[in-house]
């Protein structure tokens, strides 16, 4: 298994910290012309796509930013909403002087870029879709979140944290020593564990509920998009994908087999090769 720093050889990239609004924000950015934003899922950070960087940055400004709370990113002590979620990406535009952007959001990310195609229809490009939150609220599935992660973040150890990182794989043994080192020394910062609670209220089923997409949000999204599920995701079957596309009118859907949460990372070069004649076309 290859480690980041391999991952990204040969790639002329950046670690930069912008200030979004009073908010700094760490971000993995490589290539130049119209701008790429990735947007990790519950809990994550840039690292989620280490392993599409090179693949886009011959053909996009690519930029993978760690949100709010999350990463190293600064963590105000507030719930973090969609809304607050989407207004920190909003700042991030600003600060860096992104008009508009292609979006591409993994779970909470692409609830939150859902949320922000249907709200700032003019900042967005095309958009992806990928394991996407937003649409439902599963109460088991919320519990195994809210579990492995304080878990993680309560008493931080590596073996907590790989348990987090399992849960997104379809293969365990695809969850890399370097990726568990890299998410421990996130989780071990000293104000982790209070953003964890501030990351985890949509895990409650009030909050969750109160900001969950609405059919009329989707079908106000007017940006082409792509919804990409896997056959072993572990917090929705393809059916809820293909409910993304039954509202978002200017759309299609793709399934990845043998993979579950991560699909950028388990299937890297599928996924690369699907996103980017997607974005190119």
């Amino acid at each position: 298994m290859t480690t980041v720093w391999v991952e990204l050889l040969g790639l002329s990239f950046a670690q930069t910290y912008y200030n979004a609004a009073g908010v700094r924000t760490r971000c993995l950015e490589a290539g130049q012309g119209e701008a790429l934003i990735l947007l990790h899922g519950t809990g994550g950070h840039a690292e989620t796509y280490v392993r599409n960087l090179a693949a886009h940055a011959p053909y996009f400004r690519t930029l993978a930013i760690d949100m709010i709370g999350h990463g190293f990113t600064d963590k105000p002590n507030r719930p973090y909403t969609i809304p607050v979620y989407v207004q920190h990406v909003l700042d991030f535009m600003d600060a860096v002087g992104i008009e508009k952007a292609h979006f591409s959001g993994e779970s909470l990310g692409g609830w939150v870029a859902a949320w922000l195609a249907s709200a700032h229809p003019q900042r967005v490009g095309k958009l992806v879709l990928n394991t996407a939150g937003g649409l439902i609220a599963d109460p088991q599935v919320m519990e195994r979140i809210r579990t492995l992660s304080r878990a993680a973040v309560e008493n931080p150890s590596r073996d907590a944290v790989r348990k987090r990182l399992e849960f997104l794989m379809y293969d365990p043994a695809t969850v890399t020593d370097e990726l568990v080192e890299i998410r421990y020394r996130i989780y071990t910062q000293p104000e982790m564990r209070q953003a964890m609670e501030n990351i985890l209220c949509l895990q409650e089923m009030e909050t969750r509920q109160q900001n969950l997409l609405t059919p009329e949000q989707l079908r106000r999204i007017t940006a082409p998009t792509l919804v990409v599920w896997t056959t072993h995701d572990p917090t929705a079957p393809p059916e809820v994908g293909r409910r993304f596309c039954e509202y978002i009118p200017n759309s299609r859907f793709h399934v990845l087999e043998r993979c579950g949460h991560w699909p950028q990372f388990e299937s890297a070069e599928e996924f690369n090769r699907l996103h980017l004649d997607f974005l190119r076309s």
